[in-house]
């Protein structure tokens, strides 16, 4: 029963925020700021499935307590069989809510709710990393597809005997970047090359980065400074592609608050055949970009505190193996390994997904001491 009032507790410790919550979100003043409207609203929206939860799991209780007293001082047979089968249903469910409850109660990353920008790089390996990175791109776009996310490539670059030395894409729908950022390091591939003649298994390895996606009113960017350069895309496109500068190159000095340096960030979209659309994919990539980096203190700092961090900020982690010659999938962060490696190259990689998601809950709720 201790846990059921530290639950309560915490619950009812929680009223006064959402009565204030909602007071706010009203506000004329409130409206008008939008960065802090935004995150009023999905604040309410959080503490109102708690206030949910909270009314039924007093109800819940109140319902135990009441079949018990009928069981105990009734003597009408139907009356406490009905309160038999009450309480069935009410002690099942408790244990369920007080973990939805518990998982509700740990803070968000207030990143997941983004869309995500994904690069995806051959590494170690040359061609046949290459050939890794295009393995990865179609990996990720079927599981985008299975999700109903909308896929975007903002650039690319191909390998020379397929794949991508570099591809870029953004990913938009719900939960995009809560979803993906598990994927977030370095994937390595064992497998014969195509090129290979001896029949040998070769080691190569693509990096994966998922960045949330900034909103224009999040990031300052002098626009003035930014160089832009336009050019001919390459690719497919017929005549088009050779007579329209529809590529563009954009080019920015930028502080890191990390580091204290100026670098300069660079970065192309070719996508499209229309500059303006390619300019605005560069602008939502560079605030992203700067959006990400200020956001890894935030996530270093989660990970100095937890023992394990799935959803790791440190990119240059080997995060799983792709063994062809077994069929087997190993995710090294929770010793995760699965026969499938045909299936989840098609996308179907939501499986492992699951299983980060619970390793990273359960560190949290250690966290939480709940």
């Amino acid at each position: 029963m201790a846990e059921n009032n530290t639950i309560l507790g915490r619950l009812d410790g929680l009223v006064a925020r959402y009565e204030e919550v909602s007071t706010l979100i009203t506000d004329p003043a409130v409206i008008a700021d939008q960065k802090r409207y935004v995150k009023l609203t999905k604040e309410y929206k959080e503490l109102d499935d708690l206030m949910q939860a909270k009314n039924e799991y007093k109800r819940l209780l109140v319902n135990i307590s009441d079949a018990k007293d009928i069981i105990a001082n009734e003597s009408d047979v139907d009356l406490k069989n009905m309160a038999r089968e009450e309480l069935d249903i009410s002690q099942k469910r408790v244990p369920q809510l007080e973990e939805e409850i518990k998982l509700m109660l740990i803070p968000e990353d207030p990143e997941d709710d983004r869309n995500a920008i994904v690069e995806i790089r051959g590494g170690a390996g040359g061609d046949e990393a290459a050939i890794f990175a295009g393995d990865l791109f179609r990996m990720y776009t079927k599981y985008c597809e299975m999700k109903g996310w909308k896929v975007e490539v903002s650039s690319f670059s191909e390998g020379t005997v397929g794949g991508y030395k570099e591809v870029v894409f953004t990913v938009k729908g719900t939960k995009v970047y809560g979803t993906l950022k598990y994927e977030s390091g370095v994937h390595r591939v064992q497998r014969v090359p195509m090129t290979e003649t001896q029949g040998r298994v070769h080691t190569s390895a693509a990096s994966v980065a998922i960045l949330p996606e900034a909103q224009p009113f999040e990031v300052d960017i002098n626009e003035g400074e930014i160089k832009w350069d336009t050019f001919r895309s390459g690719g497919a496109g017929g005549q088009n592609v050779n007579k329209v500068e529809s590529g563009v190159r954009l080019r920015y000095m930028w502080k890191n608050p990390n580091t204290n340096e100026t670098e300069e960030i660079l970065i192309e979209c070719t996508e499209t055949r229309d500059q303006p659309e390619n300019k605005e994919r560069a602008l939502t990539r560079l605030r992203s970009r700067i959006y990400d980096q200020e956001h890894q203190k935030y996530v270093d700092d989660i990970a100095k505190r937890r023992k394990t961090m799935v959803s790791t900020g440190d990119r240059s982690a080997k995060i799983r193996t792709y063994n062809y010659p077994q069929g087997r999938i190993t995710d090294h962060r929770i010793n995760y390994t699965i026969y499938n490696l045909s299936s989840f190259m098609d996308g179907n990689i939501q499986d492992c997904i699951d299983h980060l998601i619970v390793a990273e809950n359960a560190e949290r709720m250690k966290e939480s001491e709940l």
